[in-house]
């Protein structure tokens, strides 16, 4: 103390004209970390074609991540740098199981997707998990919310999780899913699950992107609960039922029994793959490795009698002409004119003035004579 008093008695001597002087004090190192700064800025900006090929190709996470950040973009020129990502990538893709998982609430989808994933890492595979979530904006999502659930999957260097993008049209969720799945492949994840958050029309768009369908159900549940099956049971390959560790075993050899009793009462697929029935404790691991053999088996068998590659070519058709559909919607819908007649003409149709046929007839005369200008 007796120290700075005499620094600034002798500042104070130094200039008459204050009566206190401030010490210049020690010199203190900035508190922003320039260089994590300047690492950030780099970070934020943009890469070339051939860097995020190279990057995804090397297995890099963080430029897989950005890539897809891409896919996800409304920006024209985000989707074409994305489609460009795609075609370099597209030799480095097709070598992968893509694994659709879907099943009723609370049948504990990313306990499941967690032990299994764990199990196939631990066979010495790479596992990218993707979610198909076009509300996510509203039930935060699967992945999104139950991230941490998967706390040791999540900090896996051989897996990669991706939530969906969120708000999207469930159409541009699934192809912006199908995209992805390309850039995972090209990454070296042999092993893909696309997640279906909630039940409804999203397992259909599933269905139309992975080669095998797993539908996970839970034993003694009410029928609100078992009403899912009869929209998606049919697409299963196989039907596991979850959480054997807190049901009795009456319940679950009698769901077991219904179950088996259902999928016989379907035709028969064009895979000539036999639906399988079976158990598991995804807390406990029980049953979790017959899972995954019955995937192998069926990889196998339908690779052998050409189901596989017919059934790709299939979804790769598919999604050629949803992509068509999808992109003359949007130009449709962007075009000046239709923008500046559609709400009169709709309120006119609302209004019993004008058929809904008739309307629509108008709006696409009116795109029409646009395009030929």
């Amino acid at each position: 103390m007796v120290k700075n008093s005499e620094h600034l008695t002798s500042n104070k001597n130094k200039n008459n004209d204050s009566s206190l002087s401030v010490s210049e004090g020690v010199e203190q190192n900035s508190a922003i970390n320039t260089q994590g700064l300047q690492r950030f800025k780099n970070r934020g900006s943009s890469l070339s074609l051939d860097e995020y090929v190279n990057g995804i190709k090397s297995g890099n996470r963080t430029i897989l991540s950005r890539a897809i950040t891409l896919i996800e973009s409304t920006k024209a020129d985000h989707r074409e740098l994305a489609q460009d990502i795609i075609e370099q990538c597209l030799p480095d893709t097709g070598n992968s199981i893509r694994i659709g998982i879907t099943g009723v609430p609370g049948v504990g989808k990313s306990t499941f997707i967690e032990s299994l994933g764990n199990h196939i890492i631990d066979q010495g595979n790479k596992l990218a998990v993707l979610a198909i979530d076009p509300s996510s904006t509203r039930t935060k999502g699967s992945i999104l919310g139950d991230k941490t659930r998967m706390e040791t999957l999540a900090n896996n260097d051989n897996a990669f999780i991706r939530p969906s993008p969120t708000g999207g049209s469930l159409g541009g969720v699934a192809r912006k899913t199908r995209e992805t799945i390309y850039l995972c492949e090209a990454a070296g994840y042999d092993t893909i699950f696309i997640e279906t958050v909630g039940v409804g029309q999203s397992e259909t768009a599933v269905h139309s992107m992975v080669d095998f369908f797993l539908l996970l159900m839970l034993a003694g549940a009410g029928d609100e609960l078992q009403g899912i099956k009869r929209g998606i049971m049919e697409m299963a390959d196989t039907i596991a039922i979850n959480k054997v560790d807190e049901a009795n075993e009456k319940a679950v050899t009698q769901a077991v029994r219904e179950y088996k009793n259902a999928l016989h009462l379907y035709p028969e697929t064009k895979s000539e793959w036999a639906p399988k029935v079976t158990t598991c404790s995804a807390l406990t691991g029980k049953g979790i490795p017959d899972i995954w053999e019955i995937v192998q088996e069926y990889i196998q068998q339908t690779k052998k009698n050409g189901y596989f590659k017919n059934n790709r070519n299939r979804q790769a058709k598919h999604w050629m002409y949803d992509t068509i559909t999808s992109r003359l919607t949007e130009h449709f819908y962007d075009n000046p004119a239709v923008k500046k007649k559609q709400q009169q003409i709709e309120q006119q149709v609302l209004n019993g003035e004008m058929s809904s046929f008739k309307a629509a007839q108008k709006l696409l005369d009116l795109y029409f004579k646009e395009m030929k200008k």
